[in-house]
């Protein structure tokens, strides 16, 4: 990009990125940032020579949207285009409590390929910025109003780009201008011990979730190829020890595959797995991806995995299926754009 890309830089390196000479002036642009203002016109307490001069060497967006998609289930999916013309998607997400989640994506693309989710496919075009980030969350506040979660599990590893997640998650979390609660973000990883150990010893101390899918080692390393170099006892010990240094429960997350992961073999090896840690398993069933060789389990194929990890002590969420009909459900991200150059 020509320009600075404002929404990634918190009040003291806005001072320093323009070189202006009256320090407030960061953090004037900061606020009106952090409260969703798109154009420099908006910022009424700026003179209007002060906003032109902004707006020849800086931007108060470097992302568009390219298209709004709506469930009827009322989730909403984004269709953003980056500077380069790549382009990722985020969703909007709300519960039968009525809490808004932004699902923010942190890659263009992904390398991880899980056999079972679109975004997989892809392959990796490149890290976001953390301008590119935080103007996910906000494009969604613009569009559905205030939000009241975060979760970093969008269209690629978070792991492999915690140094933009963090400078994110900084820049919204930063009391003089969005100022979201730390308490309300959460990473989701497709295990990447070296990442969990990282994110444990230098923060920030937020919500840590883990897709496991199976506890079966030679099934997990067949679908997660993140396997072969981050085996199930390690990974094991890594989040035993991001919620013991946290004091925060671990999500355990598992699409479940017609089939594949949920005969009581599998029940036995999850219930196992999840066994002495403060861990939460939140199950996912399959949401259907074209031309990828998985199925939708049967209901009583869930049910009956289910109850097991249940009789067997373990805190189980059986997750609802939304954003389907617009590609925007756990796994499908990125089906609208596999022709697009990622």
């Amino acid at each position: 990009m020509d320009k600075i890309a404002l929404t990634g830089l918190l009040p003291d390196e806005i001072v320093e990125q323009l070189a202006l000479t009256q320090k407030f002036r960061g953090l004037q642009i900061f606020k009106w940032i952090g409260s969703g203002v798109t154009q420099f016109d908006q910022m009424t307490n700026l003179s209007k020579d002060f906003r032109k001069e902004l707006e020849q060497k800086s931007l108060v967006r470097c992302t568009t949207i390219s298209q709004i998609l709506k469930d009827p289930d009322g989730t909403i999916k984004l269709q953003i285009e980056l500077f380069d013309k790549r382009a990722v998607e985020t969703v909007l997400l709300t519960d039968k409590e009525g809490r808004k989640t932004a699902c923010v994506s942190c890659q263009a693309g992904c390398p991880m390929g899980c056999a079972f989710c679109q975004t997989g496919q892809l392959g990796l075009g490149r890290n976001l910025t953390a301008a590119e980030i935080v103007e996910q969350f906000l494009s969604l506040e613009k569009e559905a109003g205030k939000l009241d979660n975060i979760v970093f599990m969008g269209m690629g590893e978070p792991m492999l780009n915690l140094q933009e997640i963090r400078k994110a998650i900084a820049i919204l979390t930063d009391e003089r201008g969005r100022n979201l609660s730390g308490r309300r973000i959460t990473l989701s990883t497709s295990g990447i011990i070296k990442g969990i150990y990282d994110l444990a010893d230098n923060g920030p101390n937020i919500r840590l979730a883990v897709s496991l899918t199976t506890a079966d080692e030679e099934l997990r390393t067949q679908i997660m190829p993140v396997n072969k170099t981050n085996p199930l006892a390690e990974l094991r010990k890594a989040i035993g020890y991001y919620a013991d240094k946290s004091g925060k429960r671990v999500t355990l997350e598992a699409a479940l595959l017609k089939n594949k992961n949920t005969s009581m073999e599998s029940a036995k090896r999850m219930v196992d797995f999840a066994k002495g840690m403060d861990v939460n398993v939140n199950l996912i069933p399959w949401n259907p991806v074209d031309n990828l060789p998985f199925q939708e389990p049967e209901g009583i194929e869930v049910r009956n995995f289910v109850s097991y990890l249940e009789k067997n002590g373990v805190n189980v969420t059986l997750r609802t299926k939304r954003g389907r009909k617009i590609g925007g459900a756990c796994g499908q991200l990125g089906k609208s754009l596999v022709s697009q150059n990622l």
